[in-house]
């Protein structure tokens, strides 16, 4: 179990999103006034989906390194790209590459070259529209997570383990989900068993940013302790890619994050889609 599998087009990876689409998603961030969860969660996923094409890129065009898909769960569970992508739950990255269902106009603040920042558009790709709506149901989630990548590592048995990063703000609808996170991080090819990461946005008042920890004893309720105790541990080498962001991390860091502000979320998931490995 070394998680150390080549990444190829012969022998692609997998990215499993998990997007909490509940009614509460529309509540701000902790510490943001104006920017609503589910805006800030879909442009993260949008800027990790852009950035993951331009890494598989090369000269001859975008190689098929990984498989990629987004699961939402609120009023409904199922696949959560919007365009042409709608209903699929996994795409090559060179299909995402060729199918965004529209490109958007962002204001980018960029250095002036006078000691001050100006904004500058930039084209800004879209496959994934935020949703706030209806309840939690994360268990059904999780058990339609597990039937796509048994699918997947029945075609993929020698792959680099895929990595599931679920990103939740409330507590599940439908029962305890602790069995159903077992269930997903059993799932396993040759080289390892799935990584599951929890991003836990949460709106407890006396939740404190928490990156990574090694125990679940100081989170501060039952919630987000089953979320800390569901999280698979850090491999190395996400250790290493946690260090280039400021984290000081054990051996026994976990794959979770507890209150993430926007900036938090986007370094969880950098550190949890930068394999070692792509060739």
């Amino acid at each position: 179990m070394t998680y150390s599998a080549e990444i190829s087009r012969n022998n692609p990876s997998c990215f499993l999103f998990l997007i909490d689409q509940s009614g509460s998603m529309a509540d701000n961030f902790t510490g943001e006034v104006a920017k609503k969860k589910a805006d800030g969660v879909a442009d993260a996923i949008n800027k990790l989906l852009q950035n993951l094409v331009i890494r598989c890129a090369k000269e001859e065009g975008v190689r098929d390194y990984f498989h990629v898909g987004v699961i939402g769960y609120g009023a409904n569970v199922g696949p959560g790209f919007v365009g042409a992508l709608a209903g699929k739950e996994l795409a090559p990255i060179s299909e995402i590459a060729n199918s965004p269902a529209r490109i958007e106009e962002r204001n980018k603040k960029v250095d002036d070259g006078a000691g001050g920042l100006v904004d500058q558009k930039v084209k800004f790709p879209i496959w994934f529209d935020p949703t706030s709506n209806g309840g939690t149901p994360m268990c059904q989630a999780l058990t339609s997570a597990k039937g796509i990548l048994q699918r997947w590592l029945g075609q993929h048995p020698n792959c680099f383990p895929p990595v599931v990063i679920h990103i939740t703000d409330g507590e599940s609808t439908d029962g305890d989900p602790g069995q159903a996170m077992n269930d997903l991080k059993a799932l396993s090819s040759n080289d390892g068993n799935t990584l599951l990461f929890n991003l836990h946005i949460s709106s407890n008042p006396n939740a404190q940013s928490t990156a990574f920890p090694d125990s679940g004893a100081s989170l501060p309720d039952q919630y987000s302790r089953l979320l800390f105790d569901g999280a698979s541990v850090l491999t190395p080498f996400m250790r290493n890619v946690a260090s280039e962001h400021g984290f000081s991390l054990s051996d026994g860091a976990k794959c979770f994050v507890l209150n993430a502000d926007l900036v938090l979320v986007i370094q969880a998931l950098d550190i949890g889609t930068r394999p070692s490995n792509l060739r």
